[in-house]
């Protein structure tokens, strides 16, 4: 008597798993490695399944809350749950069709709900209420969602071409303010400094002033003692023609081209002397009259 035995053999790559039937039904899940199957048990590799993640990218339309029509690229992660390989074999026809199906729902329910403002913000709970749903629905049937990844939003041209000029218009408005806060400022520095001129320069003419009159002063009382029978009108008067003669002098010596029509004459003189002697006995009488209060 000869046993005869009928044999096939199968190998199943790693990161994959077999899907084992028994005439014609579920029997065992084989892992990666070598297996011996027995055709006369009925025994036969339905098939096998990829272990590793795959990603499936899905383009959405939906409109936003403030009706503005978008497109929002989405990347899926899922792979094979090990031990509910079986589930994954026989339950879904087309797993990245069911999965995308879910994937529109979810956005199309979440994504009009919120302003195309939000939506940029708010992006990461738009992918964690489609990881939440898929997770609860896909994990029946053998899958594991690994990851959902809001790739890109792209609004319609002429939304983003607006968005661009609002933006545009937003850093100009606030250009044009910084300008003009710089132009505030320069203007009040430069007030500032005319001011400080002015009083700096009042400052100076005053002492200028105080200088001449004290100058003036002096020379009077030298010559009053120095020549006897003088008075001090007469050494002021004579001190006037020199003053008067000298910028004469200076007028005459200046190399710009400018002519100066002057009233001419000794009565001139005698003229300038009496204001100028009139206006330091008023200046006298003052300092006298601030003295006494």
């Amino acid at each position: 008597m000869v046993n005869m035995f009928f044999f096939m053999c199968g190998c199943i790559d790693q990161a994959s798993i077999g899907i084992i039937e028994r005439f014609g039904r579920f029997s065992k899940l084989a892992n990666p490695g070598f297996h011996f199957f027995n055709p006369l048990a009925g025994e036969c590799l339905a098939g096998v399944l990829s272990t590793r993640i795959n990603s499936l990218d899905v383009k959405i339309e939906t409109k936003t809350k403030d009706n503005v029509f978008v497109q929002l690229l989405c990347s899926i992660q899922y792979r094979v749950i090990k031990h509910n390989a079986d589930d994954a074999f026989y339950e879904l026809q087309n797993p990245q069709e069911q999965i995308q199906a879910y994937v529109f729902d979810v956005v199309r329910a979440h994504v009009p709900r919120m302003t195309l403002d939000e939506l940029f913000e708010q992006k990461s709970d738009v992918a964690q209420a489609v990881l939440e749903e898929l997770e609860k629905v896909m994990g029946a049937y053998g899958y594991s969602i690994e990851h959902i990844l809001m790739v890109d939003i792209i609004p319609d041209p002429s939304v983003r071409k607006a968005m661009n000029e609002i933006n545009a218009a937003q850093r100009l408005q606030l250009a044009s303010v910084y300008k003009g806060e710089a132009d505030k400022i320069l203007q009040v520095k430069r007030a500032e400094a005319e001011a400080e001129a002015k009083y700096l320069g009042g400052v100076g003419v005053a002492r200028q002033r105080q200088a001449i009159t004290d100058g003036l002063r002096e020379n009077i009382l030298n010559f009053s003692h120095k020549v006897s029978g003088t008075s001090a009108k007469e050494v002021m008067d004579l001190i006037m023609i020199t003053q008067y003669f000298d910028t004469i002098k200076d007028l005459g010596n200046s190399s710009k081209n400018t002519t100066v029509f002057l009233p001419h004459g000794p009565g001139h003189v005698r003229d300038i002397s009496n204001q100028i002697r009139n206006g330091m006995m008023e200046a006298s009488a003052a300092q006298a009259n601030d003295d006494t209060e």
